[in-house]
C-alpha cells in the first residue's frame, strides 16, 4: 500500500514538471520515429503488398540460392567467430586476473590490444590480412614463396573478426574473473584439486553464464557486420553484404527489406537472450567484489606457456594494425617496397581527403555531445524517475544495439526518402548530413546510456532530493547536481560517441549521397577496388584522429573527472 502511494506521489510530482513531461514526450516521439518506424517500414514492405498481407516476398528472396547460401554462411561464421572470440577473451582475462605477469610490458600489451579495435575502422584488419598473406602477401609470397594463397572467404572473414571483436569478450570476462572470490578456489585447492580442476569445477561454473553472454554479444557482431566481410568475403555471400547487394545492385528494395527483417529477427532474439537471461544471471551469480586479494600463479609451468600465448597473439594483432600504416608509405604493396608519402598526398590532392576528414570530423563532432546528453537524460529518467513510460524509453533505448547497421540503413531509406507515413513529413531528410548524425546518435545512444544508467545507480537520491525541497526545478536539479556527479560517463559518452560515429559504415554507406564524403565510405571503396595504398593512407589518418581523441579526453577526465579514465568497453 505504502509503495503504491509512493508511485502515485511520484507521478503526482512528475505531472506537475512541464520540463520533465515535455522532455519524457520529446524523447518517445524521437525514438519512436527514427528507432522502431524505420523498422516498421521494413515489417510493412516485407507482409504487406497491393492485396493485403501476404509472404510472397519472404518466399521469393527465399527462393534465391544466393540468400540461402548467405544465411548458413552468416550463421556459420557467427557461431565459430563467437567461440573463438570467447575463448581467447578468457585467455587473455585469465592470465591477466589469475597469473604473475613479470613485466610491466604484458599490461600494456594487453591495454593497447584492448584499445586498439575500438579506436580503428572495423575493416582495418581485412586490409591488413590481404596485405600479410594475400596473393602478395609479405609473409605468404616473401617469406614463404607461396604465389597462390587466397585470403578471402569462410577462414578469412572468421580470422579478422576473431581478432577485431576479441578483446571486447576480455575486457567483459576481465570483470567477472576480479569478482570471483579467491577463498572458493583455495578452499579446492586445499582439498587437494589440481589446478586444471580447480579452474574445471570451481572457476569455469561460475563465469559460464559470463563466458555465454560474451558469445552471444560478439555472435551478434560478427553476423552484424557488413565491412569486413565486405572487403575480404570475396565470393562467400553474408546476409549483410547480400541485403547491400540486393539494393544497390538488383536495387530491390522490396526483396532487401525482407531480407533485412530475416536478419534483424536473428540478432533479436540472440540480443534478448543475451540481455534479459544471461547478462542477468552472471550478474546473480558473482555479485558483490572478491573479499580479499588473489594469491597469484606464479608456477613456471603454467605462467610461462600462458604469456608466451598471450603475448604472441598480442603482438600478433598489434603488428596487423602496424602493416596499416607501412602499407601507406609503400610504394606498390608486394613489388616496390621503397618508402614513399605519395599515397598520403594523393590523400588530399586528387581524392578530396580535406573535404571527407572535414566532413567526417564535422559530422561525428555534431552527433557526439548530442548523443552524450541524450544518454544521460534517458539513463537519469531510467534510473531515477517512476511513469508508465519509463520501461518503453530503456527498451526502445537498447534496441538499438541488436538492430544491424544494413538494417537501420535500409530501414531509414524506405521510411524516409518517401517522408513520413507517405506525407511530405520529413521527405527532405533523406539525402542530407542531418539523417547522418541522426543514424550516428541512434548507433551510439545504447553504449552511453548504459553507461549513464551505471554511473546513476551509485547516486543517492537523497542529494538531488534536497535540491528539489530548495525550490530547484527538475532541468536545475539535473543541469547543476546530477550531471556534475556523472561528469565522467558524460565525456565518456561524448568520445566513445565520436570515435564509433567517425569509424562507422554498415548503417551509413547505403545513406551518404555524393553531397558528404566520409572516411569510412571512401577507405572502403578504394579497398575493394584494390588500392590499398590510397585506403592505408586513409585509415591511418582516421587511426591517428581516433586514438588522439581518446587520448585527450583521457586527459579531460584526469584533470577534470571525479574517478576514471575511458575504457573501451563504455
Amino acid at each position: 500500500m505504502a509503495k503504491s502511494q509512493s508511485a502515485s506521489l511520484d507521478r503526482k510530482k512528475l505531472m506537475a514538471d512541464p520540463i520533465m513531461v515535455t522532455t519524457i514526450v520529446l524523447l518517445i516521439v524521437f525514438l519512436t520515429v527514427f528507432i522502431l518506424y524505420p523498422l516498421a517500414i521494413l515489417l510493412v514492405d516485407s507482409f504487406i503488398s497491393e492485396s493485403g498481407l501476404t509472404l510472397a516476398t519472404f518466399r521469393r528472396v527465399m527462393d534465391l540460392a544466393n540468400f540461402r547460401r548467405a544465411i548458413t554462411n552468416t550463421l556459420k561464421v557467427g557461431f565459430l567467430v563467437g567461440i573463438a572470440s570467447a575463448l581467447i577473451g578468457l585467455l587473455f582475462a585469465y592470465v591477466e586476473v589469475y597469473v604473475k605477469l613479470r613485466t610491466r610490458f604484458m599490461e600494456g600489451l594487453f591495454k593497447v590490444v584492448s584499445m586498439l579495435p575500438v579506436v580503428s575502422p572495423p575493416f582495418v584488419l581485412s586490409l591488413s590480412m590481404i596485405m600479410l598473406f594475400g596473393k602478395a602477401g609479405i609473409i605468404t609470397r616473401f617469406l614463404l614463396h607461396i604465389y597462390d594463397n587466397s585470403v578471402y572467404g569462410f577462414w578469412g572473414i572468421a580470422i579478422v573478426q576473431t581478432l577485431t571483436f576479441f578483446p571486447v569478450c576480455y575486457m567483459m570476462l576481465k570483470g567477472l574473473l576480479k569478482n570471483i572470490d579467491p577463498s572458493l578456489e583455495e578452499a579446492a585447492r586445499d582439498m587437494g584439486a589440481s589446478r586444471f580442476k580447480v579452474f574445471m569445477t570451481v572457476t569455469f561454473p561460475l563465469i559460464l553464464p559470463g563466458l555465454g553472454n560474451a558469445f552471444l554479444v560478439t555472435f551478434i557482431e560478427s553476423i552484424a557486420d557488413f565491412a569486413n566481410p565486405m572487403i575480404i568475403g570475396g565470393s562467400y555471400d553474408t546476409l549483410a553484404t547480400t541485403i547491400y547487394l540486393q539494393i544497390t545492385g538488383a536495387y530491390d528494395k522490396q526483396g532487401a527489406a525482407a531480407m533485412a527483417v530475416v536478419l534483424l529477427a536473428i540478432t533479436l532474439v540472440m540480443f534478448i537472450i543475451q540481455k534479459y537471461y544471461l547478462e542477468a544471471k552472471s550478474t546473480a551469480t558473482l555479485s558483490g567484489k572478491a573479499s580479499r586479494e588473489r594469491m597469484l600463479i606464479t608456477d613456471k609451468s603454467v605462467t610461462v606457456p600462458l604469456t608466451i600465448l598471450c603475448s604472441g597473439l598480442a603482438l600478433f594483432v598489434i603488428i596487423m594494425y602496424i602493416c596499416v600504416p607501412f602499407g601507406a608509405m609503400f610504394r606498390t604493396w608486394g613489388y616496390d617496397f621503397h618508402l614513399t608519402f605519395k599515397w598520403f598526398g594523393q590523400v588530399f590532392t586528387k581524392y578530396k581527403g580535406f573535404k571527407a576528414f572535414k566532413d567526417s570530423f564535422i559530422l561525428s563532432l555534431i552527433s557526439a555531445p548530442i548523443t552524450a546528453l541524450l544518454s544521460m537524460i534517458i539513463s537519469y529518467l531510467v534510473v531515477k524517475r517512476k511513469f508508465k513510460a519509463k520501461g518503453f524509453i530503456e527498451a526502445v533505448s537498447m534496441l538499438a544495439m541488436a538492430v544491424p547497421g544494413t538494417v537501420l540503413g535500409i530501414g531509414y531509406i524506405r521510411g524516409f526518402s518517401g517522408g513520413l507515413f507517405g506525407t511530405g513529413i520529413f521527405q527532405g531528410l533523406y539525402g542530407t548530413g542531418a539523417i547522418l548524425i541522426i543514424v550516428f546518435i541512434v548507433r551510439s545512444l545504447p553504449t552511453g546510456t548504459r553507461s549513464g544508467i551505471s554511473a546513476l545507480r551509485q547516486i543517492d537520491k537523497s542529494i538531488e532530493e534536497s535540491a528539489y525541497d530548495m525550490g530547484a526545478d527538475s532541468f536545475k536539479v539535473f543541469m547543476t547536481v546530477t550531471l556534475p556527479l556523472i561528469k565522467d560517463s558524460f565525456l565518456s559518452g561524448f568520445v566513445t560517441s565520436f570515435v564509433r560515429s567517425i569509424t562507422a559504415i554498415s548503417a551509413i554507406i547505403l545513406l551518404v549521397t555524393p553531397s558528404y564524403l566520409l572516411i569510412t565510405v571512401q577507405i572502403n571503396e578504394f579497398a575493394e577496388k584494390g588500392s590499398y595504398g590510397i585506403a592505408c593512407a586513409f585509415a591511418s589518418i582516421l587511426i591517428l584522429i581516433t586514438y588522439g581523441s581518446v587520448l585527450i579526453m583521457n586527459l579531460v577526465i584526469k584533470h577534470f573527472g571525479t574517478s576514471r579514465k575511458i575504457k573501451p568497453t563504455e
